[in-house]
C-alpha cells in the first residue's frame, strides 16, 4: 500500500467527522511518530514530512555514516562502503538520510498506524465536541430521545451528538417516549474517561429564563430585563423583570393577553404556575410582590440579616405560605430575604378548616365537620382521645391534623 492509498483509506472517516484536511495530516504525522516510537523505540532519528496539497506524507530516517564492521545499530548506522555506494562523496561520521517507504514498515505495522490513527481521530472528534459545548453551557439543545433508562434518558440532536437527562434534571411530571424531541439546557460539560459527557438539565431556573427569551422578543433584545428567576420544577416559579422605559409594562408584555405569551413556556414546563412580577430597588415592594396577591399590613425589613417579618391577617395565612410553604419560599429565593409571618389576630381570630385544604385532605376535613368542628381552633382545642370518640379517623391521621394546624395557625 503506498502513502497516498493509506491516506485515501481514511477519506470516509474524515468525510464523516468533517475533520479539515490539515488537521487530518496533522494526526497522521502525528500517528506516524507514534508508530516510530513504537518501532524503534525513538523517533528521534527521523523527520515524518506531510504534503496537505498532495494528500501525501514521506519517512525519512537519519543515520550516522561509521567505518565499516564498527556498526552497532543497523537501524540508526550505516557503514561508509554503503553509504558511498550511493554518493562517493561521504565520510565516516556525517548524516546519511533515507526515505523509508510505508510498505518497508510491514503489513503488522501499517495495521498498527491505522489503529493509532483512527484512536487519535477520536481523541481529535472529543476534544473537538468538548470545546463546542464547552461554550454552551447554559445554551437550549433540543434532543431526540433515543433510550430511556432508570436514573437517565440519552437523546441525540441532529448531528449524532449524544446528551444525558439524569432522573434529577428532569421535571417529576416529565413523561418521555422514544423519537420523542424534548428541550432542555446544557448543564455541565465534563470528560468521562476519553470522552466527554454533555449533561442536561430541564430542572434549572436557567432553562427557563431561555425559554422565555425565546417566546418574548422584548427579553431577547434586551427592551426588558430578566432580574431573577426562581422555581420549584413542575410546581411553582416566580420571574421578576424590569423595563428600561418606563412607558412598557413587563410584566403585561411578558404575559400577553390572556396568558399568551407564556403559555408556550407553561406547557413546555408541565403546566408549572409561573408568576410574574415587576422588580423594584425597593425591598418593602418586592417582597410585598413577590408574595403576591394578598393582604399585607405591614413589613419590617433587616438589612443587615437580610430578613423581613410581615404582618398579615390570619386569614390570609395560607395564601401568603401557600401549598406546601412554596410561595413564602420562593418569595425568598426572588428577593433574597428570609420572610417570616407574623399573624395579626386575637384571641377570638380562628382559620376556617377549609383553608387548610392544601395540605389536609378534603375527605378528613369533611369528618371534622359533620361533627361540628369548621375551625382549627375547635380542633385544637380538644384532646386526641376526645377525637377519637368524635370521628371516624385513626389517631395517627389525628394528630398529623393537630401538626399542620398548629404550624400553620398557633405559630
Amino acid at each position: 500500500m503506498d502513502n497516498i492509498a493509506l491516506i485515501e483509506s481514511f477519506g470516509d472517516f474524515k468525510d464523516e467527522k468533517g475533520i479539515s484536511k490539515i488537521d487530518l495530516m496533522a494526526i497522521i504525522e502525528d500517528s506516524l511518530k507514534t508508530l516510530l516510537r513504537k518501532r524503534y523505540d525513538s523517533d528521534d532519528h527521523f523527520d515524518v514530512i506531510v504534503n496537505p496539497d498532495k494528500g501525501d506524507f514521506q519517512i525519512f530516517l537519519n543515520k550516522t555514516i561509521v567505518e565499516d564492521e564498527m556498526s552497532e545499530d543497523d537501524d540508526l548506522e550505516i557503514e561508509i562502503s554503503e553509504a558511498k555506494k550511493i554518493d562517493p562523496t561521504f565520510e565516516v561520521g556525517e548524516d546519511f538520510t533515507m526515505e523509508i517507504p510505508v510498505a518497508q514498515l510491514g503489513r503488522r505495522n501499517i495495521l498498527t498506524l491505522k489503529q493509532i490513527l483512527a484512536t487519535k481521530l477520536q481523541e481529535h472528534n472529543n476534544a473537538m465536541l468538548y470545546e463546542q459545548f464547552k461554550d454552551r453551557i447554559g445554551e437550549i439543545v433540543v434532543g431526540e430521545i433515543h433510550h430511556i433508562r432508570h436514573k437517565h434518558v440519552i437523546l441525540l440532536d441532529d448531528e449524532g451528538n449524544e446528551f444525558i437527562l439524569p432522573k434529577e434534571n428532569q421535571i417529576p411530571s416529565d413523561f418521555f417516549k422514544k423519537g420523542e424531541n424534548i428541550r432542555a439546557i446544557v448543564e455541565t460539560v465534563d470528560f468521562k474517561g476519553s470522552k466527554p459527557q454533555i449533561i442536561i438539565s430541564r430542572t434549572a431556573p436557567k432553562f427557563l429564563e431561555k425559554l422565555l427569551e425565546l417566546e418574548i422578543p422584548e427579553i431577547q433584545d434586551g427592551t426588558i430585563m430578566l432580574k431573577k428567576v426562581v422555581r420549584i420544577p413542575g410546581e411553582k416559579a416566580k420571574i421578576a423583570v424590569d423595563a428600561y422605559d418606563d412607558r412598557i409594562d413587563p410584566v403585561g408584555a411578558c404575559v400577553g393577553v390572556k396568558g399568551s405569551r407564556i403559555h408556550g413556556v407553561v406547557r413546555e414546563l408541565r403546566n408549572e404556575n409561573i408568576d410574574v412580577i415587576q422588580w423594584s430597588k425597593n425591598p418593602e415592594i418586592l417582597v410585598k410582590r413577590a408574595l403576591g396577591n394578598v393582604t399585607i399590613n405591614k413589613i419590617d425589613i433587616n438589612e443587615n440579616s437580610t430578613y423581613a417579618l410581615v404582618y398579615t391577617p390570619v386569614e390570609e395565612i395560607s395564601k401568603v405560605i401557600g401549598k406546601q410553604g412554596q410561595n413564602i419560599r420562593l418569595a425568598s429565593w426572588l428577593t433574597g430575604y428570609e420572610i417570616d409571618v407574623h399573624r395579626e389576630s386575637s384571641e377570638d381570630d380562628d382559620v376556617e378548616l377549609k383553608e387548610f385544604n392544601d395540605d389536609i385532605d378534603q375527605w378528613i376535613i369533611d369528618e371534622f365537620k359533620k361533627v361540628g368542628l369548621t375551625t382549627a381552633k375547635s380542633v385544637l382545642d380538644k384532646e386526641t382521645e376526645s377525637l377519637l370518640n368524635m370521628v371516624d379517623l385513626e389517631e395517627e391521621t389525628i394528630e398529623e391534623v393537630k401538626r399542620i394546624l398548629r404550624e400553620e395557625f398557633e405559630d
